[in-house]
């Protein structure tokens, strides 16, 4: 009986770590929903126009105050001029506190305190570049 239970428990443990990893990925559905949030001031379509701000398609992995035609405040340009580049590790902190990453920036957005959103958006703006 005890070998059977530690085959039970031994056979599920590579479903559940399957089944975290997909957790921490993120639902990029719901990500888009969250990116509501951010349609006020940004668009995330391939060519399209920068709003308020910046256009955010292909946010990930690109440098920080890369777009020519935007005019950013100077503390992002300080840091996109430092090599800061947007990844998933670099935006998580930022979406959620914005005024922690860049102090003097110009985004009125207060950041998202729950993280479940935090990695939903993520999860959607990793879909959102060239393929």
């Amino acid at each position: 009986m005890r070998n059977f239970v530690l085959a039970a428990v031994f056979g599920l443990a590579p479903s559940l770590v399957t089944m975290a990893h997909a957790q921490d990925a993120g639902d990029a559905e719901a990500g888009r929903r969250v990116f509501n949030q951010c349609r006020a001031c940004h668009t995330i379509e391939q060519g399209a126009r920068n709003g308020v701000g910046p256009n955010l398609f292909g946010i990930v992995g690109r440098r920080a105050a890369s777009i020519e035609s935007f005019r950013y405040s100077e503390n992002m340009r300080e840091l996109g001029t430092a090599g800061h580049v947007w990844t998933v590790e670099n935006l998580r902190p930022y979406v959620t506190n914005p005024k922690d990453i860049v102090p003097r920036g110009i985004m009125s957005f207060p950041g998202l305190r729950d993280q479940t959103q935090v990695t939903n958006l993520l999860a959607f703006l990793q879909t959102q570049r060239a393929q």
